[in-house]
C-alpha cells in the first residue's frame, strides 16, 4: 500500500475520566479507484451512444406529448370532480 492511499481516521473511542477521545488508526481509502471506475464507465457510455435519427426523434416526441396530455387530462378531471363535490 502506497503512502498516498493511507490516511488517519477515527475508528474507535475510549472513555477516560468521562471524556471521549478518538483513537486514530490507519485505514486505506478507496476513493481514487472509484473515481477511475466512474470515468471509465462514463467514457464507455459516451462511446456507444448515438444521436437519434429524425424518425426516432419524432416518435419520442409523439409519445412524450401523449403522456403529458394524459397526465394533464387526469389532473383536470380531478380538479373538476373536486370543484363539483366540495362546493
Amino acid at each position: 500500500m502506497s503512502k498516498n492511499q493511507r490516511y488517519l481516521f477515527p475508528t474507535a473511542t475510549f472513555i477516560n475520566l468521562g471524556l471521549v477521545w478518538p483513537v486514530m488508526e490507519e485505514q486505506p481509502i478507496e476513493q481514487p479507484s472509484k473515481i477511475k471506475r466512474f470515468l471509465k464507465e462514463t467514457i464507455r457510455v459516451l462511446r456507444i451512444t448515438k444521436k437519434p435519427g429524425l424518425t426516432e426523434y419524432k416518435g419520442l416526441l409523439k409519445v412524450t406529448g401523449i403522456g403529458i396530455s394524459i397526465i394533464g387530462l387526469i389532473g383536470f378531471i380531478i380538479f373538476l370532480l373536486k370543484y363539483a363535490f366540495v362546493k
